[in-house]
This record gives C-alpha cells, structure tokens and sequence, in this order.
C-alpha cells in the first residue's frame, strides 16, 4: 500500500486500528518527499526531527487514548506561519534567518490534536503572487503538468497535497490564494470567513484581508482540519467570538433544496471555453442531486480587481514598514551609511520586484493628496461590493463561480505581465473583500490534463454551506480521486 495516496480520514482509520503507527507513516511520508521534491520543490524548510519527535509522541497521545482524527497525520504549513524553533522566511531574503520565538495559534491548536509538522511550504514572497514564481528560494512547479505553476502564493501548500507529499496543509488567502492555487493542483482549497481562524502569527501582507485555512485532497479532509484551527484567540483582535459548529455534521447534510446562485458577471469574454464548460457541468451535476439553481447578479463585481490592488498594496505598504534593517530580518549596513542608506540597502536587496512593486503602489495611493482619491473611494466601493453579496445571500444560500478563468499557465508566462497575473485572481478578490468563507474543489480537467476548480462562496460563518455542497458534489463525481502522475 502507498500510504502517501491515502486520505487523511484513510490513514486516521489505520493508525486507529493499529495497523500502522505515526513513525511509521512519518518515515513513509519522509521518503515521498524526498521522491518529489526535486521536481516539485513544495518545500522551503524541511523538519524531518522535529516530524519523528513528534509523531512518536502522537503514538504516546494515541496509547493514553487521547488521539482524534489528526493525531500523528504529517502535514505542512506555508512558510508565512510562525512556528517556534522552524525558520519562518515568507520566501523572502528579508526573512531568510529569521526563527520565531512562538507559534501561531493555529500551529498551536494543531500540535495540541497531534500534528507532524514535516516542513514548512514555498510561496510567492510575503503572499504576493498568484504563481509562486516570487520566491526567493525559486519556484514551485504544479505536479499535474512540471512546466506550469501551482498557482499562488501558497502554491507550495497546493502543489505538496497534490503530489502527496504531505497529507493536508495551512496555507493563507489575501486575494484567493489558497482556492486559485487549490483549483489549479487539482485539491481542495477552504478559506474560512475572516476572523473565524486565528490570524495571530500569521505575518501580514494586508490585515484586513488574510485567512489561514486548510488545503486537503478530499472536503471531508477539509472539514476535519477546519474544526481543530477555527475558534475564537482572544490574543487576536479581529477573531470572532462566535462558537464553533459540528462541521463532520454538516458534510451529511446534502444539497437538496438548497438554493445555488450563478452570478452572470463571472462568466466574462476571454475565460477559457474548458474552464466554462467544467463549471457548468459541475453546477449541472449540482441542480441534478436536488439544489435549486437560479441565477443572480453582482453588479460591482467588476471593480473588485481594481479595489483590491488599491486596499492590498495600502496595506502591505504599511505592514512592511517594519523591515527597515533595525528591528526585524535582513540588515545590510554598508562602512559610512547614514541611517536613510542603510533602509535603502535593506529594503532593495531584501525585498523582490513584486513585493516593491507593491509597496510603491500602496505608498502612492495613501500619500497626501492622493488619499481620498484612491483608497477612500476603494474603501468606498468595497462597502458596495459587501452590500451587493449581503443582497444576493437574501435571494440564494451559496453562490456557485469558477475560481479561475484560465487552467494553470506555464512557468514564467506571465512573469513580465503583472497586469494579466494580477487578472488570474479575478473571480476570488471580491470574496476576501467582503470577508466571506470560499471554497474551491476539483471539477474537471483541460485537454492538457491540468485540473479546474469549482468555487463555492457563503454568507459570512456559514462553512457548513460550503463543505455540504462540496461533499455533496464529491460523493456524486470523482475528480478528487483522480492522482497526479508524479
């Protein structure tokens, strides 16, 4: 038996029987990696102690009774996660020596459920990108087709689950990074409802608009992940203190008498005919096990590309201001500077071309003069976009679009194309705009054989939606079954 194709519900139920122990699987999962990952590179740090040592104590927590579904299950966390002891780079030259003193709160909730921890994954640098060709540890490649991306920026999350070099991961979405790079290796990606997952330790690119979550091969798998991470932190400023439902619960709920809304803005001239006709047959397939499909309109989905990549590089302008060679990461101090030369040093040779692209663009757009005419009137147009998903969640109970409008794209296709990459986000800005819960879902596959990902959305904390549908959706086909050959 491979034990790397198994689920995570799969090798749960084995190490429950006894049949194998979490060293056991660790070591197996630890020869996978090293069989992938140098055509993949999923991985930018590799922990392969720290996973023994902790599945053995997975094994202890096992034989006191004390283990549930995660306990001794290898998994991986995207590279923005702080973890105690375990670089934490953000990709980034700024970052590249940097070790957190504490976890996450998220790492910590899964250590405590008995997680094996066997790296941590690439990414583009501090999140930004939709390819994970940012990186300053080079790129990731997608393991369904080696010369496409895995998407961004957790396409290393992605791309690990998918070549199953790891049985579940956390990644991160500011703008759809987990469900546009899910979608495109073929797993599941779920972005909770911002502040139902803890954001503390989770270094920020835009705070009012990254959530951790999990990326996994099956929506039960998701489920799973999702009921250990979720919770109120009261460390955590923006955490909801809402209580946490039975999501295993809701998986068996099914989808009849559900109402599905279609909205006829993202099914825009220029999306590939594959990527419609996958999504149509997926929402076909949907209305044939009993949900009601009617369709619907957001009718300022158009602007939400241009409010995020005004709201987005505000944000990150500000966040970033941190590494200024003093306080945090990278310093370079060239003999004489003064203190303005050596911020400059620090900042051009630590950061990459995306991320100053981005922090020139957030810096401009709340300079004096300039304020109110970008990021107020964004601002402004994000409210009508939240207003217009606040409407459409009266008339429908999960809205149904695809996650990308294209399959995955060649290596280095777009990397002189800022604008047409910022476009492969286009169907999952608005969802983080107005702070909504989204999950993408395999839902076929181009004649290239590269994977299309359905994406469902809900009202805010209604996760249960999402994963009814989706498991709905996953008991009636089989493309998240389906392994890449690699």
């Amino acid at each position: 038996m491979n034990y790397h194709d198994l689920t995570i519900a799969q090798a749960s139920q084995l190490l429950a029987k006894g049949e194998l122990s979490s060293v056991e699987l660790t070591k197996a999962m630890l020869e996978r990696v090293a069989a992938t990952e140098e055509r993949v590179h999923a991985y930018i740090t590799l922990t392969p102690e720290l996973a023994l040592e902790q599945a053995a104590n997975a094994d202890k927590m096992r034989a006191q009774g004390q283990a549930g579904p995660l306990t001794g299950v290898p998994a991986g966390v995207k590279d923005v996660l702080c973890t105690r002891g375990v670089a934490t780079t953000c990709a980034s030259r700024m970052l590249q020596n940097f070790t957190p003193p504490y976890s996450a709160t998220l790492v910590r909730k899964l250590e405590a459920a008995g997680m094996v921890m066997l790296g941590k994954h690439n990414m583009d640098e501090f999140a930004m990108g939709s390819s994970t060709e940012n990186s300053a540890f080079g790129p990731t490649s997608n393991p369904w087709d080696l010369r496409a991306v895995p998407g961004g920026s957790s396409g290393g999350s992605a791309a690990s689950v998918a070549a199953r070099s790891c049985f579940y991961a956390i990644g991160t979405d500011t703008g759809g990074s987990i469900r546009q790079p899910a979608s495109h290796c073929g797993v599941v990606g779920l972005k909770p409802t911002y502040g139902r997952v803890s954001r503390l330790g989770l270094v920020a690119f835009a705070s009012s608009l990254d959530q951790a979550g999990p990326i996994t091969r099956s929506v039960a798998d998701a489920a799973t992940v999702l009921q250990v991470i979720a919770g109120h932190d009261p460390a955590d400023s923006t955490s909801a203190p809402r209580p946490v439902p039975d999501y295993a619960a809701a998986l068996r709920r099914g989808v009849k008498g559900l109402r599905l809304g279609v909205p006829k803005e993202y099914f825009v001239a220029g999306m590939d005919p594959q990527v419609e006709d996958a999504v149509r047959a997926a929402i076909a397939t949907l209305e044939g096990l009993g949900a009601q499909v009617r369709p619907i309109s957001l009718p300022h989905a158009e602007y939400s590309l241009a409010v995020y990549y005004i709201i987005a590089p505000a944000e990150c302008s500000s966040n970033l201001a941190r590494y200024d060679g003093v306080k945090y990461g990278l310093s370079i101090r060239p003999e004489g500077a003064d203190l303005l030369e050596m911020y400059t040093a620090t900042r051009s040779q630590g950061f990459g071309k995306e991320v100053i692209r981005r922090i020139m663009l957030g810096t401009y757009v709340l300079s004096a003069g300039y304020y109110d005419a970008y990021y107020n009137k964004a601002s402004q147009v994000r409210t009508l976009l939240i207003e217009d998903f606040a409407a459409a969640f009266k008339e429908v109970d999960a809205i149904v679009t695809p996650v990308a409008p294209t399959p995955a794209f060649d290596k280095g296709q777009m990397t002189d194309d800022p604008m047409q990459m910022y476009l492969s986000d286009i169907f999952t800005l608005s969802c983080n705009l107005a702070g909504l819960p989204g999950m993408s879902l395999p839902c076929g596959f181009a004649q290239s054989g590269r994977p299309i990902g359905l994406q469902l959305m809900a009202p805010h904390f209604a996760e249960e939606t999402l994963l009814a549908v989706g498991q709905a959706f996953q008991e009636a086909t089989d493309f998240h079954a389906r392994l890449a050959a690699i």
